[in-house]
């Protein structure tokens, strides 16, 4: 039985780990439920699975959930609280779900703990990769990716030798926008932006992958998550979303991971790693797929990738920097402040703005121009 604590459990990877818990009682159970400001659907997540702590961010929901739960569920409000709760000994593993950075302390407070880290929140590993890796091999702390192309990449690793492998092929459904001209996507509205064709996300991760961004941090992630240089990390568009990520050999040879795109998939490896475990999910009946594609990613309407690359060759904080500039990038988006458009501008100027980032290596340095960044992209005028 996996004791888990799950971070996010209202959105969209938090609900698909529940399912997961729903069908596998034997194998996971949640001991501690976290949430942002969805008192009322943490409650009712709570009198169903019924775990030790439930935790509210927002204070102001805080009488509302605790008069809510069960009698053997305790209430706590606050990121301190949740930090704190990390070393209960009632968990096994803590899976991060937060959408943003607000997963960094929690998960820092879990690898300290010694905690089997399941991570769903890229920007943990965007913001301080070099940081968060050597805490977990300081304290000899797993992480499991959840992440559906990060897992792939994990399942294909597992017992290979570093020196075999040539590539990390991330995959990437290209988005809603693959085929629009860059001219078109001036015009394109958020409803169009959250029209992803083949997955089923929440609405921050669903404009990330509209805009490539999605795969732009998935490349930070993955060069701290498998520590592999940036040049030996490709991307290809695969817009059926079957293939989630392949290794390249150093023979040539190509190890590739196939399911349905279903986040249930990775979440339930993610949990009952090393084992493969029967589920109920839907099956890949490779007859029934009439074609398997595969392009370049266009970088020209999608700049998003070189950011990402710029970024880890500058080092330091300049990751963070990509990352806050991008957040508050999809706020003013979301508001109908800029255009779809505006996203890639606000992204390039803020990393420009910020020369010295590279130098940047401290957890509370990093931490502080990520605050900066944020506050110059909310505010750039364009």
């Amino acid at each position: 039985m996996n004791r888990i604590a799950l971070l996010g459990s209202t959105g969209s990877i938090g609900k698909s780990t529940l399912a997961v818990a729903r069908a596998r009682q034997d194998a996971v159970r949640p001991v501690l439920l976290a949430a942002g400001s969805n008192w009322k659907l943490l409650a009712e997540q709570a009198n169903e699975f019924h775990p030790v702590y439930a935790v509210i961010q927002e204070e102001a929901h805080f009488q509302e959930l605790k008069a809510a739960l069960p009698p053997d569920c305790q209430a706590f409000c606050g990121n301190q609280a949740l930090a704190d709760l990390m070393s209960a000994p009632e968990i096994d593993t803590v899976l991060c779900a937060i959408v943003g950075t607000g997963g960094l302390m929690p998960t820092l407070s879990a690898i300290q703990a010694g905690k089997t880290i399941a991570l769903a929140s890229k920007e943990v590993m965007v913001m301080a990769g070099a940081i968060v890796t050597e805490a977990a091999r300081k304290a000899g702390v797993k992480i499991l990716p959840v992440d559906s192309e990060h897992n792939a990449l994990f399942q294909c690793l597992e017992h290979r030798a570093p020196e075999e492998v040539e590539h990390l092929i991330l995959t990437a459904s290209g988005g809603p926008f693959r085929k629009t001209s860059l001219a078109d996507m001036d015009k394109m509205t958020w409803e169009q932006a959250l029209a992803h064709p083949t997955w089923s996300m929440g609405p921050k991760v669903t404009i990330d992958s509209a805009s490539l961004m999605n795969k732009a941090l998935e490349i930070i992630e993955a060069r701290w998550l498998f520590d592999v240089e940036e040049s030996r990390i490709q991307v290809v568009v695969h817009p059926q979303s079957i293939v989630h990520s392949m290794i390249r050999f150093r023979d040539g040879g190509i190890l590739a991971q196939m399911s349905q795109p279903d986040m249930r998939f990775p979440i339930q490896y993610a949990l009952t790693w090393p084992l493969h475990v029967k589920s109920n999910l839907p099956q890949l009946d490779l007859t029934q797929i009439a074609t398997l594609t595969f392009e370049r990613p266009d970088e020209t309407r999608f700049p998003s990738l070189g950011f990402a690359r710029t970024a880890l060759r500058t080092g330091g904080a300049m990751p963070a920097i990509l990352n806050a500039a991008n957040e508050a990038a999809f706020v003013r988006f979301r508001e109908g402040k800029i255009l779809f458009t505006d996203i890639w501008r606000i992204v390039e100027r803020t990393m420009t703005a910020f020369p010295d980032a590279g130098r940047i290596c401290t957890l509370k340095d990093i931490l502080a121009v990520d605050l900066e960044a944020r506050t110059f992209a909310a505010g750039l005028n364009l």
